[in-house]
C-alpha cells in the first residue's frame, strides 16, 4: 500500500518478466518508443524499461482509466524516467491516442478477450508502427489447432471460456497469422518460453 492505495500484483510477472526482457533485448531497433498493450498492473513497464537503457522510451497503457493509478504507482516507485505516464488505449477503436511507436508489446491480452480486440490490436498497430518495427504478443497459444499442453487446454477450457464465451485460446496457425498477414505484418520469429507460453514476433511490411 503506498498513499493509501492498495496497488494490484500480478504474480505472474515475477516469472516472465526476465524472460520477456530477454526477447526484447534481442529483437528491438536501437532505439525508439515502445508501446505496451494491455499494461495490467504495470508491474512489467517498471521491472523492463529501465534495463532498456536511455535509448528507449516505454508508453504504458489499459482500456480502462481505472487501473492507470496502479501503473503509474510501480512507475514512479521504480523512479524511472523513461516510462511515460499510462494513458486510456482501447484496440478497438479506430483512433487509438498515439500517432507513433517504434515496437509495441502485448502480453497475455488476445486470450482474455473478445477477437474484436485482436482484430483491432493489428489493424491500430499497421497506422503507427514504421516499416520492419516488431510487433511482439506473449502468451498462450494453439499450434496447428491443438493446445501445446494440457494445463492450456485447462485453462482455456475451466479459466476462459467458462467466464466468457468469447475468449480463448488463440490458434497462432490458423487465426492469429491470418490476421496479421492481412494487416501488412509477417511473422518473424517464435521463442518457446516458460509455462508453455509463447512469444511472436511480427514484423510491419514495408
Amino acid at each position: 500500500m503506498k498513499g493509501g492505495h492498495e496497488r494490484r500484483h500480478a504474480p505472474a510477472t515475477l516469472r516472465n518478466r526476465e524472460p520477456i526482457l530477454e526477447v526484447l533485448k534481442r529483437v528491438l531497433p536501437q532505439k525508439g518508443a515502445l508501446l505496451e498493450i494491455a499494461s495490467g498492473t504495470g508491474e512489467h513497464a517498471a521491472f523492463m524499461a529501465p534495463m532498456l537503457g536511455d535509448d528507449w522510451t516505454w508508453q504504458p497503457s489499459e482500456p480502462g482509466a481505472d487501473a492507470l493509478k496502479d501503473i503509474d504507482s510501480y512507475a514512479q516507485e521504480r523512479g524511472c524516467e523513461h516510462i511515460r505516464p499510462a494513458i486510456v488505449l482501447d484496440v478497438t477503436k479506430k483512433i487509438w491516442p498515439l500517432e507513433r511507436a517504434d515496437t509495441i508489446l502485448c502480453c497475455n491480452m488476445i486470450h482474455i478477450a473478445p477477437w474484436e480486440a485482436a482484430e483491432g490490436l493489428f489493424a491500430g498497430a499497421a497506422k503507427i508502427l514504421p516499416p520492419n518495427a516488431p510487433l511482439i504478443l506473449y502468451g498462450p497459444f494453439k499450434r496447428n489447432g491443438e493446445h501445446t499442453s494440457p494445463s492450456n487446454s485447462e485453462f482455456d477450457a475451466n479459466f476462459l471460456k467458462s467466464r466468457d464465451g468469447r475468449w480463448g485460446v488463440r490458434c497462432l496457425d490458423s487465426e492469429v497469422s491470418p490476421l496479421a498477414e492481412q494487416n501488412g505484418f509477417s511473422l518473424d520469429e517464435i521463442v518457446q518460453m516458460p509455462a508453455n507460453n509463447l512469444s511472436v514476433i511480427f514484423r510491419r511490411k514495408a
